[in-house]
C-alpha cells in the first residue's frame, strides 16, 4: 500500500515539476523617452505586450507545457508497452505495465524537458524582440541600444608657420619679389 502512495507522490510531483515557469511578458527592459508622461508609456507598455503576443501567436509557457506533456505522454505509452512485454514474459504483464508506465513517465519527462525550455526561449526571445520593436517605434528607449553617431564638426587643419592672415608669407630669401615664370 505504500508503494501505491510513493508512485502516486511521485507521479504528482513530476506533472507539476514539470509546469514551465517563463515570464508572462517581456523580459527586456524598456525605458520612456525623457518627458514622456508615466501614464502614456504604460499605454505604450499594454499595446505592445499585446501586439507581441500577436506576433508568436502562443505564449511561451504553453509552448514548453505542450512539448512537457507530449514527451511525458510518449514516454509513458512507449513504458507501458515494454513493462507489459517485460512483465509478461515473467508472468505479470499487470504490474509490467505499471512499473514501465511510471518509470516512462519520468523518462520521458526528462527527455523532453530540454527541447521543451529550448522552444519556449525561442518563442520568449521573439516575443521580446518583437516587443522592443514596438516600444522603440513609440519612442521608448531600449537600454543597450547604441544610438546613432553624432557627426563631428570638421575643424580646418592649422595654417602653416608664418601665415599672416590676408597677406602671403615671407619667403626665405629674404624680402626679394617673387621670380616669374619662364
Amino acid at each position: 500500500m505504500e508503494l501505491k502512495r510513493d508512485i502516486i507522490l511521485g507521479f504528482a510531483l513530476v506533472v507539476l515539476g514539470g509546469c514551465a515557469t517563463m515570464p508572462a511578458g517581456p523580459s527586456a527592459m524598456v525605458l520612456p523617452e525623457p518627458g514622456k508622461p508615466f501614464e502614456v508609456f504604460q499605454s505604450d507598455d499594454a499595446v505592445c505586450r499585446q501586439w507581441a503576443m500577436q506576433q508568436i501567436q502562443v505564449p511561451p509557457n504553453e509552448i514548453v507545457n505542450q512539448n512537457l506533456a507530449g514527451g511525458a505522454a510518449i514516454g509513458t505509452i512507449m513504458g507501458a508497452g515494454l513493462g507489459a512485454a517485460i512483465g509478461a514474459a515473467s508472468g505479470n504483464a499487470a504490474s509490467g505495465a505499471a512499473i514501465g508506465a511510471a518509470s516512462g513517465l519520468v523518462t520521458g519527462t526528462a527527455v523532453a524537458s530540454g527541447p521543451a525550455y529550448a522552444a519556449g526561449g525561442e518563442a520568449q526571445r521573439r516575443y521580446d524582440n518583437a516587443y522592443q520593436q514596438c516600444m522603440y517605434a513609440k519612442g521608448n528607449r531600449i537600454p543597450g541600444l547604441a544610438a546613432a553617431p553624432k557627426r563631428a564638426r570638421w575643424i580646418p587643419p592649422p595654417p602653416p608657420p608664418g601665415y599672416t592672415r590676408g597677406r602671403a608669407a615671407p619667403s626665405r630669401a629674404g624680402n626679394a619679389p617673387p621670380v616669374p615664370p619662364p
